[in-house]
């Protein structure tokens, strides 16, 4: 079975696999690393948001023949500073987001690679920006996320 190296939450990981493995089930089955969710499988629901050299991608969708040495991962569990929680998370938790929470972690990160785009772009993450993250979040909470996306992206 071929190697593949990568990044992992500031982690040197190599794993033994076939090439057509999906990212999505190395991260969470071989490296046992379950903040990504499974959701789709087909990039849609995008429950599985993470970031590959900080930009948000959907591991689902990506299989692990792509990533290479160079590459760096990084999950909602590699997003914190040790016990301080990033500004985005926090934020999700003063505004109280979540109902079940499954779907959390990639609005999580999507939240915070749309905000470090407008921020590279020169643009305000105002109601136009916020639209263009495409997460899906079954309890139906999007006031909610909208509200600790501006809040969170005040304090990154």
């Amino acid at each position: 079975m071929p190697t593949h190296t990568f990044t992992l939450n500031g982690e040197r990981v190599s794993v033994d696999t076939e090439d057509d493995v999906r990212l999505l089930w190395v991260i969470r089955d071989l490296l046992g690393v379950t903040g990504p969710k499974y959701g789709c499988g087909i990039n849609v629901c995008k429950a599985c948001t993470s970031h590959i050299n900080g930009k948000a991608f959907n591991p689902c969708s990506v299989p692990v023949s792509d990533a290479s040495e160079s590459d760096e991962i990084t999950t909602i569990e590699g997003l914190a500073d040790g016990d301080e929680l990033h500004p985005m998370q926090q934020a999700w938790i003063d505004r109280d987001v979540p109902q079940c929470g499954y779907c959390q972690p990639g609005q999580i990160m999507a939240a915070v690679a749309k905000v470090r785009q407008c921020m590279a772009e020169g643009r305000d993450v105002d109601d136009d920006a916020i639209e263009e993250i495409r997460n899906i979040c079954r309890c139906g909470t999007y006031n909610r996320i909208r509200e600790a996306i501006k809040a969170g992206a005040e304090n990154m």
